[in-house]
């Protein structure tokens, strides 16, 4: 099979991020709250090579940090939107009727208010915090899962093997782990490599208002936010974290392009 440019150019820009954020947790070249007034606000330099912040922060250990509590946010709510997104598509979609009905008009509701304004109005109740933002955001995009599996679920439910596998006396849980389930597999790769975007620009746009990670700890959003008083005087604080969250909104939509072509050659 030929390589395709957009799985080459998403994965390695993911993997690349995917490092850093891994090398993070055990090394940077400077520790990321350490503060030294007297390089503060310092051009990139052979010393600092992404240059410093208002309190005299190296910028690329805080955007090392800010990679891994990023990733780990986006990979953590993805996985708790794709569980209860899951568990509430195949319920509605296997079972119908009633259940169906009162299952689809709580998701219907939640989808009517956008992600991030749902997310908002959960985390000022509950506050800001990295676990509040997973909780959030899991929540919000967990009614696109249970959309994209119901549907998969109806036209999979009047299937031969479904049939097959009760006419052989297995139970309905069984039935949906065992033969459902995986065949919603390929629309739930793509959705949930699309969603990792979704989730780091939306924890991004939380942090920049002042809802995501509590500073000193750092995000790509939080930093975007404390860079705007020097948005003339130190424009590299603002560009490095903007250049990071683009590059991984890229490699995500690029990963997920070549993932569908993949999985469905059909479209």
């Amino acid at each position: 099979m030929m390589l395709r440019p957009n799985l080459l150019v998403g994965g390695t820009l993911l993997a690349g991020i995917a490092a850093v954020s891994a090398i993070s947790w055990f090394w940077t070249p400077f520790n990321p709250l350490g503060v030294n007034l007297r390089r503060r606000l310092r051009p990139p330099d052979d010393l600092n090579w992404l240059g410093t912040d208002e309190f005299g922060r190296d910028v690329l250990s805080r955007l090392m940090a800010g990679a891994a509590t990023s990733l780990t946010v986006a990979v953590t709510t993805v996985a708790a939107a794709l569980v209860l997104g899951i568990l509430i598509g195949l319920v509605a979609g296997f079972f119908r009727g009633w259940v169906d009905r009162a299952l689809m008009a709580v998701n219907d509701a939640l989808l009517a208010f956008p992600g991030i304004l749902l997310a908002l109005g959960l985390l000022t109740v509950i506050g800001p915090s990295k676990w509040g933002i997973v909780l959030a955001l899991g929540l919000a995009y967990a009614p696109t899962v249970a959309r994209v599996v119901r549907s998969s679920v109806l036209s999979l439910r009047e299937r031969e093997f479904v049939e097959a596998s009760r006419a052989l006396g297995n139970s309905e849980a069984y039935t949906l782990w065992r033969h459902v389930l995986p065949n919603c597999i390929s629309p739930l790769t793509v959705l949930a490599t699309t969603m990792l975007g979704w989730v780091i620009l939306s924890e991004s746009a939380l942090s920049f208002l002042g809802l995501g990670v509590p500073p000193p700890a750092p995000t790509w959003g939080n930093m975007l936010a404390a860079a705007r008083p020097f948005l003339e005087s130190a424009a590299w604080l603002s560009v490095a974290p903007g250049v990071l969250i683009a590059a991984s909104l890229l490699a995500t939509n690029l990963l997920g392009d070549a993932l569908r072509d993949i999985l469905d050659p059909r479209t």
